[in-house]
């Protein structure tokens, strides 16, 4: 299995843009693009895509911005903004694409790579369910790249990635033990002030780890096991306690 990128444009708002950023994705060899309320594609966009109109045509329309990442192991958000008046946490770490390169050269699955509006990019509570955040070097005088040149640089620096055997964990299960660490700053009696930053803070950091399976699988059994230790139990969705199971405790 080799490392698949998806393209995520999210409610872009004109259509030069989107057939603009389907010929670059065409360019180097990329095809999985995924349209979130996005802007009328009519004849603008298919004469921008050029020879490309088989990537937008071929692009998976979504409504919302969870249909558009599923499957997705990992999510990378774009921002061209490195700080925001009572957000900077939110909006850090950075990290270039050649980072994000190196980091994933080992690794096989498929990775979402979301580009927000083109006139206020992203919300904040969308970049909070981002695992890692990307950014493109740019002057200081005109920081904010046009949607089709910023996915271009990016694929540019990405196109030569093929991956390597250590699976990424699935995006499913990287929920699961986030929302496990979520409870479990409520079960220890986190200060209210910091915890919002503080799980933030955690999840950027197991995003960034590239997590396989198998770690997930352990750190979700370890919080299992300190939630018993200290009087409290995992909840399902129906209210009954999960009991450890065989598959979990190997992990261990």
């Amino acid at each position: 299995m080799s490392l698949e990128i998806r393209i995520v444009l999210v409610e872009p708002m004109y259509q030069g843009n989107v057939g603009s950023v389907a010929r670059a994705m065409k360019n180097f060899g990329y095809t999985d693009l995924v349209l979130v309320n996005p802007c009328k594609l009519e004849g603008q966009a298919r004469a921008m895509s050029s020879h490309a109109r088989d990537v937008l045509e071929g692009a998976t329309v979504t409504s919302t911005l969870d249909e558009a990442v599923k499957g997705a192991n990992l999510l990378i958000g774009t921002t061209g903004v490195a700080s925001q008046k009572g957000g900077e946490h939110i909006r850090l770490p950075l990290y270039t694409v050649r980072e994000v390169k190196e980091k994933l050269k080992d690794y096989n699955g498929k990775v979402a790579i979301l580009y927000g509006r083109e006139d206020s990019g992203f919300r904040n509570e969308e970049l909070k369910s981002f695992d890692m955040l990307i950014t493109v070097p740019t002057s200081e005088i005109y920081p904010i790249m046009n949607l089709s040149h910023a996915v271009a640089v990016v694929l540019y620096e990405l196109s030569e990635l093929e991956g390597g055997n250590s699976p990424l964990a699935d995006g499913f299960d990287l929920q699961l033990l986030y929302g496990h660490l979520e409870e479990l700053l409520e079960e220890i009696d986190y200060p209210p002030h910091k915890k919002d930053k503080t799980f933030l803070m955690l999840r950027r950091i197991l995003g960034r780890a590239g997590l396989t399976p198998r770690e997930v699988q352990t750190l979700r059994g370890i919080i299992r096991k300190t939630e018993r230790k200290i009087g409290y139990a995992l909840k399902d969705s129906e209210g009954p306690e999960i009991e450890d199971s065989e598959s979990m405790e190997k992990f261990i």
